[in-house]
């Protein structure tokens, strides 16, 4: 029957956390290794016969628990757990990619994973060529030749949705393998591998893990690219995610709809009055698009502001008190991130610069916090910002 519940019953009862001696909350598993029952057991085990705990950078229970309820809400077969979210999008892209070959990666994408395909992935042969995925015929044209189709819907910075369904059709097409993004949604406002994407990322650290206390990432894919990934690029990167930090995103999880509508509904006031505010030029956020987006059925709080140029970035970072100056995003509490400070950041190539992000673009994470105490906030900073 668990099929038919709901995603706000599916966060919080799961088959795997009632088989712990009756306890609502399952037990954290602090083990480095498993012992086996017999001489046996052990060569069944490692002949793949049994499929059981053996050593925690490959297994553990309490990461399984995690996993396992990570597949059941983004509807896929299986899930992997890491150490980071870019621990999940390179061995996602590893686990496709070799040496020679290209990618056809959406623009705008996650700073580090920018990173990751300009400075690792181009020492090994493999070359990355943008795309605007709003353009579905260009899309088309372009995919031939590629060996990995990389998105993100919305996209960093600007916050661009895409027509997912439709991208991952034309890729399949191809002979396309699909990768997505889908920490910005969450489970609970997108479901890629329904649209036909093949596998899709996140950065637990964000909504899922929702505290402000992890770092980590999950891959939901098949049981047969679970299994690939877990055997021959994690287990051999050493990327695992720890049993606590594993207890934790369950904890988060079982809040995860919740938080996801207030931080919709709170995000959503915001940007409106951002959009009436005279010291903003632009508000970057999907539910102001003219377009449709099919498969995203709800909006978070993170979106960005294009100021307009005679507000000082600086002044407007410096007079906030309860929006605090910070990287990340997807907690509880409300953040900042100017643009501008990305592009004086060093180790390697800026993908501000690259798409061409205006300097006096601010991304903001909308908390937790109450809606008419952020707002004046806002308006008390952006007044003293402009004078």
């Amino acid at each position: 029957m668990i099929d038919l519940w709901g995603e706000d019953t599916a966060t919080v009862v799961a088959h795997d956390e009632a088989s712990f001696a009756d306890a609502v909350v399952p037990p954290i598993f602090q083990n480095s290794l498993f012992t086996f029952s017999s001489y046996q057991e052990m060569c069944d085990t490692f002949a793949g016969k049994i499929n059981r705990p053996v050593y925690t950078r490959g297994i553990n229970p309490t990461v399984r628990a995690f996993e396992e309820k990570i597949a059941k809400l983004e509807g896929s077969e299986d899930a992997l757990a890491l150490s980071s979210g870019m621990a999940a999008i390179s061995s996602a892209i590893l686990s496709v990619v070799k040496p020679g070959d290209r990618i056809l990666s959406v623009k705008h994408v996650y700073p580090d994973t920018f990173r990751f395909f300009e400075i690792f992935l181009r020492k090994f042969g493999v070359s990355v060529d943008y795309i605007d995925g709003s353009n579905l015929a260009t899309v088309e044209a372009a995919l031939p030749g590629h060996s990995l189709f990389y998105l993100e819907s919305p996209t960093s910075w600007i916050m661009e949705a895409h027509d997912v369904k439709a991208l991952c059709e034309r890729a399949k097409e191809a002979g396309v393998t699909t990768i997505i993004d889908n920490s910005w949604a969450s489970p609970i406002f997108q479901n890629p591998i329904k649209l036909g994407c093949d596998i899709v990322v996140h950065s637990a650290s964000k909504y899922i893990s929702g505290h402000s206390d992890v770092v980590a990432g999950v891959i939901a894919t098949s049981a047969e690219r679970v299994a690939q990934i877990r055997g021959e690029v994690t287990q051999y990167l050493g990327s695992k995610l720890s049993p606590f930090e594993a207890w934790l995103l369950l904890r988060g999880l079982r809040t995860l709809p919740l938080r996801m509508k207030a931080h919709e509904q709170a995000g959503m006031e915001i940007a409106k009055r951002l959009a009436e505010h005279p010291a903003v030029k632009t508000v970057f956020h999907p539910a102001f698009q003219n377009k449709a987006h099919p498969g995203l059925r709800g909006t978070s709080g993170l979106f960005s502001i294009e100021l307009a140029e005679n507000v000082s970035v600086e002044a407007l970072c410096n007079h906030l008190k309860i929006f605090k100056i910070g990287v990340s995003w997807g907690g509880h509490e409300s953040l900042i991130c100017p643009a501008q400070a990305s592009l004086i950041q060093s180790g390697g190539p800026n993908s501000t610069a690259f798409f061409g992000v205006s300097p006096h673009v601010v991304r903001l994470n909308v908390g937790l916090e109450d809606p008419e105490d952020l707002w004046g906030d806002l308006q008390e900073a952006l007044g003293a910002a402009s004078e």
